[in-house]
Parts: C-alpha cells; sequence; structure tokens
C-alpha cells in the first residue's frame, strides 16, 4: 500500500529547502514514505518528520546527517530534535519557519551531504 502523501507541493519552505538540496552537485529529489527526500545516491535530507518516541509530527522541519564535531551543541539546541527512525541512525531534525536561517540549513546540509555523496560529486562541490 503507497504512504500518504504529507507534504504541500506549494508550501514555500519547501521550495526554499528545494532550493538549497538542490544546489549541490548531483542532487535529486525523491519522495519516499509520502516526503520529499534530497540524495545524491545516499540520502542526505529529508523534507518533514516526527520526533522518536512520540505522536508529535513536524511537517516543515528539514532531517539531515550532523557533523559530528557539532552534534552536541545541535541537541543543546531547542530548535533540534531527535527524529523517528532515522534518529538511531546519527540524523538529527530542525525545526523550520519564518525566522530560519537558511545560510545555517545550507551548511547543515553541506555537512549530511558531505558524508553520504560519492568523491566525484564532492571534488565539484569544492570546486565551485
Amino acid at each position: 500500500m503507497p504512504h500518504p502523501i504529507m507534504f504541500d507541493d506549494t508550501d514555500p519552505i519547501l521550495g526554499r529547502v528545494r532550493e538549497v538540496a538542490l544546489a549541490l552537485p548531483d542532487a535529486t529529489e525523491v519522495v519516499a514514505h509520502g516526503r520529499p527526500t534530497f540524495r545524491c545516491g545516499k540520502m542526505f535530507g529529508n523534507y518533514g518528520g516526527s520526533v522518536k518516541g512520540s505522536k508529535v509530527r513536524h511537517d516543515q522541519c528539514i532531517l539531515f546527517i550532523p557533523d559530528e564535531s557539532e552534534r552536541q551543541a545541535l541537541e543543546e539546541d531547542p530548535r533540534f530534535f531527535l527524529p523517528a527512525y532515522l534518529g538511531p541512525y546519527g540524523w538529527l531534525g530542525l525545526l523550520l519557519d519564518e525566522a530560519t536561517d537558511w545560510d545555517e540549513v545550507g551548511e547543515l546540509l553541506d555537512a549530511s551531504y558531505r558524508q553520504i555523496a560519492p568523491k566525484r560529486s564532492i571534488a565539484k562541490l569544492d570546486a565551485r
């Protein structure tokens, strides 16, 4: 049975996330489990998710793989949360709204991308 679609294609915050994620070399968008995911071979971003161990759902958030050196600081920031399903694999979620710092989102997605992208794609990013 297919997953229900859990996003609105006209959501302006999703539009900003797409701009940032799809600007990375060789990045693609694939809808999986009813949500937009961003990939370069493997997944480096997921739009929307829920909080691990609860029924709390955040439709306007980005899930990403943080740089290990930044994980503790991010976990102490109330804007970040441990997502269901992906949290045990090292992922975090960031709540998004009108006050979001999009440079920060870009840095977080860049770090996530660098952990999964093939060397040739990272080389294209570094050549920019």
